[in-house]
């Protein structure tokens, strides 16, 4: 069954999405955290990298969250504000001085090279957004009256506490009802919780999901299947194994209209193998496929398939066209530091279209 969207005209958000941001503090190249005597700073967060992304597109997002009223949280603020998403719905709160009560969430992030994997250290306990509980937002306001056409949340969020996995299903709920698209990534992060644990809550929340996003291993960790022909190491992803695999999903779970796959062989730190699949209204389509793909930095390219997937549909684009876009959308991202996109429309679009990477005079 295709997706019927809001019309543009009742609505003042294309994409509003739910999610922590926080600074990421990564050693310049390839060197080591605990040996740098400098840190680059990034803006980043799943659903955040999202909007923010498909504001750059010209898109009317927004993003919901909770942060603190400090310098910390004016980077994010500045950061989010020139993209042009709206943050008008960001719940604010005071400085205590030494963030006891709320804080601003930092990881840092060591970017590997040839057998060395990139790593992320997480310093994000009792952060302002995991202290977020269900009625802290006016979400029959923001869904009936603003007017959200596509609603984005995942994992991450979910993760962070039990309160936060509430206001998950909360928002979920009041977005039905006003006929909005919710997607959610699964977006597994074993430093935040259990498989265990994450199949339990999953479990409570895919009833609402209209669209599931995941990658080779979300679909194992967060909702306990199994695809065939892979190892513990997912050094070799088979797409029939992942096809067969999405069949059962969408059978058990038979709300779910649209499920869009990254498949990520990783080869050395900074080469991978890189494509994507898509169910949609029961037909798979598979993306190109970008082989032995130069890295500069993996993290968000996730979310870079993600917000270029979520453009095509909110386009009226094909399904194909949609997983190919997603699929060079990812991997444009990765070419650059941080983990939110830099990438044009422009080079998008050359991409997709078959284009190469010669020089530009």
């Amino acid at each position: 069954m295709p997706l019927t969207l809001r019309p543009e005209t009742t609505s003042e958000f294309d994409v509003l999405t739910l999610g922590e941001c926080m600074i990421r503090l990564s050693p310049p190249g390839h060197q080591r955290i605990e040996l740098t005597p400098v840190f680059e700073a990034f803006a980043g967060g799943g659903e955040y990298n999202v909007s923010y992304a498909l504001a750059r597109y010209g898109m009317r997002t927004g993003w919901v969250s909770r942060l603190v009223d400090n310098p910390l949280g004016h980077f994010i603020r500045n950061h989010a504000r020139s993209s042009g998403m709206d943050i008008s719905e960001v719940i604010w709160v005071p400085y205590d001085g030494s963030g006891r009560t709320d804080r601003i969430g930092l990881n840092f992030t060591e970017v590997g090279m040839g057998v060395r994997a990139s790593v992320t250290l997480y310093d994000r306990g009792h952060t302002a957004i995991a202290h977020m509980k269900p009625g802290d937002v006016d979400w029959k306001r923001i869904f009936g009256e603003r007017g959200v056409r596509w609603f984005h949340t995942g994992g991450i969020f979910a993760a962070l506490s039990d309160s936060c996995a509430e206001v998950t299903i909360e928002s979920m709920k009041a977005a039905h009802e006003a006929g909005t698209i919710v997607s959610y990534d699964l977006n597994f992060r074993s430093k935040l919780w259990s498989s265990k644990k994450a199949i339990e809550v999953t479990g409570n929340i895919i009833p609402y999901v209209d669209v599931l996003i995941g990658n080779e291993e979300d679909f194992q960790k967060v909702l306990g299947f199994t695809v065939e022909g892979t190892d513990a190491s997912l050094k070799s992803l088979p797409v029939e194994g992942y096809r067969r695999m999405v069949a059962q999903v969408v059978k058990r779970f038979p709300g779910i209209r649209a499920v869009g796959t990254t498949l990520r062989e990783v080869v050395s730190g900074l080469v991978n193998n890189w494509s994507a699949i898509m169910y949609y209204d029961g037909t798979f389509y598979e993306s190109r496929r970008f082989m032995n793909l130069e890295i500069e930095d993996r993290v968000g390219g996730g979310d870079g398939f993600c917000s270029g997937f979520v453009y095509g549909l909110l386009h009226g684009m094909t399904p194909q066209e949609c997983v190919e876009m997603g699929a060079a959308h990812g991997a444009l991202l990765q070419t650059t530091r941080g983990d939110t996109s830099m990438v044009t429309m422009e080079e998008l679009k050359h991409v997709m279209g078959g284009g190469t990477a010669r020089i530009k005079r």
